[in-house]
């Protein structure tokens, strides 16, 4: 989602050594979507990884543009389309791409959404079928309730909106853990905001350790929570990708100490 940049262009240079880096680590998970970097994600991640690594080696997430999508629109162009790009014949884990309330009773039912993409599992050509969700924990609710075909959710996590009415992440993520469905973590560090907090709450957590980065604290907190499959960072330079591997090769949960020290 947010690759590293040169000139306006993605740098393939610094990319493919961020992903030699990450596989090397042990890690393999890969998000992109149709509409990230207008369209440059798909094409970077072809370049730098499927076309670089065995196929089975490596994880590969991608998402239908639900919110970009009008009556005229062909699904089937649309998948087809992001294959190529990617330059694979099928995905790990597929989603129907920022399910709002007023999408999931426009759109969705407008094109057959979900159908489309559970005949595409049937077919084999996406493995797990999930949705990346924004809205409020009952939407979630009712979208859950009404297809179980549903393997997965992808939800908006972070220390700072756990408790945030308009975003409802510790909301959204007790229901997703009721109906038992695996959760991924986005903006686990609200677009950079947990690395840029005022300076005496920066204090707090520094003066506990001050080894631990700030970004550690946000992504140690979401890959802490139970049923959560793995956390998107969102990495854009080899600097913020070593951070995240110095704590999250060898995985230690927060705390009650540590989750004490984020409340305060």
């Amino acid at each position: 989602m947010r690759l590293p940049m040169k000139d306006g262009k993605v740098d393939y240079a610094v990319f493919s050594e961020m992903v030699d880096l990450f596989m090397a680590g042990g890690f393999n998970y890969f998000d992109t979507a149709y509409g990230y970097h207008d369209g440059l994600s798909e094409v970077a991640l072809r370049k730098a990884v499927t076309e670089r690594y065995p196929r089975e080696d490596v994880i590969i997430a991608d998402k239908l543009p639900v919110y970009m999508l009008k009556p005229s629109h062909n699904l089937e162009e649309i998948f087809s389309e992001q294959k190529e790009r990617c330059g694979v014949e099928y995905f790990d884990y597929y989603m129907l791409h920022n399910i709002t309330n007023n999408f999931y009773n426009g759109i969705i039912p407008q094109l057959k959404c979900f159908e489309f993409a559970e005949k595409l599992k049937e077919e084999g050509f996406i493995r797990h079928l999930g949705i990346s969700f924004h809205d409020d924990a009952e939407t979630l609710d009712k979208i859950l309730s009404e297809h179980p075909s549903i393997e997965f959710v992808q939800l908006q996590i972070n220390y700072l909106d756990w408790d945030n009415e308009g975003i409802q992440s510790g909301k959204c993520y007790e229901v997703a853990r009721k109906y038992n469905k695996d959760i991924i973590v986005m903006e686990p560090l609200k677009g950079g905001t947990l690395v840029n907090i005022p300076e005496d709450a920066g204090k707090i957590l520094t003066s506990y350790n001050p080894d631990l980065s700030l970004a550690s604290w946000g992504i140690r907190f979401a890959a802490s929570l139970e049923g959560v499959l793995t956390v998107l960072s969102g990495v854009s330079s080899l600097e913020q990708l070593e951070d995240n591997l110095s704590y999250m090769k060898d995985f230690n949960p927060l705390t009650e100490d540590e989750l004490k020290v984020i409340g305060d």
